[in-house]
């Protein structure tokens, strides 16, 4: 074999060594079961991502608990255990408190404001926020804007309706409001929720629409009344070293189905909230619309107590946002 010869084939082994180009696995958590109509969005989300990135991101999404508790889901993504996850506002607790904004009692009822939150001065407020605490956010995913209280034997519409029951809470702010109508609140994620109302932990739950159904509540509470006394969004974040290394058209292949998972959440979110009170009343619930008149008796008792304690837990990151929401929720 000659020199040329040889050459030409250690050119060919080095040409067919050349590995192609490797995907960059993104690890994703969150708390909610396949059905949710959330979790539907953010497996969407995940493939436009692959699809976006040219297959150069590989979404590998773990729900329902599958990688983590939902609130271990915060801290481990700060520290690097794995990549990206999403999380429930009120999840953020003591963490990034202002991310409670939204729980503030019948006050983010329009869905437009949902629809125009992405890219809006309070969102990238909080952006900021969650940037100092070494996380970047990749999506806002609206999830309701009508909740149920769930009780059993008598639906609950009026403050005094409250009074000593032992229910689910959400967060500290949130939680002043069910106490001030007399009620015992007991913190948990809606994967608990279940098993405390089946065995009598709680007597009655807070949760949106389209969720009381996806999570079986009806099997153990026969009342549901549906009324606008919260907002909740999901919003998916991700280490904030790991996005910094990534490609800038590996962040713009994020950037845009980020965007396009809000529009799809928002959709959803909303289609959901109409068809779930029929998918419970089918189920046996007695089901109870709340009036204007109840809805501003509960507001009444409950937005006072909130905004009191969201002023304390917030601090001035609190009082900045309130105040660049205030055009948004007149």
């Amino acid at each position: 074999m000659n020199a040329r010869t040889i050459l030409a084939g250690t050119a060919l082994a080095a040409l067919t060594a050349v590995p192609a180009l490797a995907e960059t696995p993104i690890r994703c958590s969150h708390q909610l079961p396949p059905q949710h109509e959330v979790a539907k969005v953010v497996e969407r989300w995940a493939a436009e991502v692959e699809t976006l990135s040219n297959g150069e991101l590989d979404v590998q999404i773990f729900g329902a608990n599958a990688l983590a508790k939902p609130e271990e889901n915060i801290p481990s993504v700060a520290k690097g255990s794995f990549e990206c996850a999403f999380s429930v506002n009120f999840q953020w607790g003591k963490t990034l408190p202002a991310m409670n904004v939204t729980l503030r009692p019948y006050a983010f009822s329009d869905p437009e404001i949902w629809r125009n939150w992405p890219g809006s001065e309070p969102a990238a407020f909080l952006e900021g926020l969650m940037e100092e605490k070494r996380l970047k956010n990749i999506a806002w995913l609206f999830q309701t804007r009508m909740s149920v209280f769930t009780s059993n034997d008598k639906p609950l519409i009026a403050p005094a309706d409250f009074a000593g029951i032992k229910i689910r809470g959400l967060n500290p702010a949130f939680d002043t409001g069910l106490t001030a109508m007399g009620a015992a609140t007991s913190s948990m994620p809606g994967s608990e929720v279940y098993q405390a109302l089946s065995t009598g932990v709680i007597d009655a739950a807070i949760t949106d629409v389209a969720a009381a159904h996806a999570r079986k509540y009806y099997e153990v509470q026969d009342h549901m009344t549906v009324t606008p006394v919260i907002s909740v969004f999901f919003n998916g974040y991700m280490n904030g070293a790991f996005y910094d290394g990534l490609t800038d058209a590996q962040k713009a292949a994020l950037d845009e189905a980020g965007r396009k998972a809000a529009v799809w959440a928002v959709e959803d979110g909303l289609a959901a909230e109409q068809a779930a009170p029929g998918l419970l009343e089918a189920e046996g619930v007695t089901l109870h619309v709340a009036t204007p008149e109840e809805n501003e008796a509960m507001r009444a008792v409950m937005q006072p107590a909130f905004d009191a304690a969201f002023a304390e837990e917030g601090g001035e990151a609190g009082t900045e946002l309130l105040k660049l929401v205030d055009g948004m929720v007149q």
